[in-house]
């Protein structure tokens, strides 16, 4: 599998959320290869090739979880722009035809062990490299 980018999302003002964009350093340095990108989960999207690779916080997991199915993400209703989040950006660009194959990486909250995380994910990305086998939705 090719990944050549992997979005990481977060808000480097909230201490609950920007666990991942802390992370950022350490990857570029073990994965010379991937470009690691900050980004606004409120911009535009672009699938490369119909591919998202992404890294998120997520809240109420204890550990590193891999998510390769949308439908295991949890959306709100949409009553106003303001609910527009993540979740239903991608949703939509699968709805649409413009996304056909997701990996998010979802890291805790808790960042007491922010160690462990990290090995996690640098083993659980460097298994997706090394992984010949494409991940598909379903």
């Amino acid at each position: 599998m090719a990944i050549k980018t992997i979005y990481i999302f977060g808000n480097p003002l909230l201490p609950f959320d920007n666990s991942a964009l802390k992370l950022i350093p350490k990857l570029k340095e073990t994965f010379p290869q991937i470009k690691f990108m900050a980004f606004d989960p409120n911009e535009n999207l672009k699938p490369i090739n119909k591919e998202l690779y992404i890294i998120d916080v997520a809240e109420g997991i204890k550990k590193l979880e891999v998510i390769t199915d949308l439908n295991k993400i949890k959306t709100e209703k949409i009553c106003s722009l303001h609910d527009f989040d993540l979740a239903f950006n991608l949703k939509l660009l699968e709805k649409i035809g413009k996304l056909e194959k997701i990996i998010i990486w979802a890291i805790p909250m808790d960042t007491t062990n922010q160690r462990k995380i990290f090995i996690d994910l640098a083993n659980s990305i460097k298994s997706f490299i090394d992984n010949k086998e494409d991940i598909y939705f379903g």
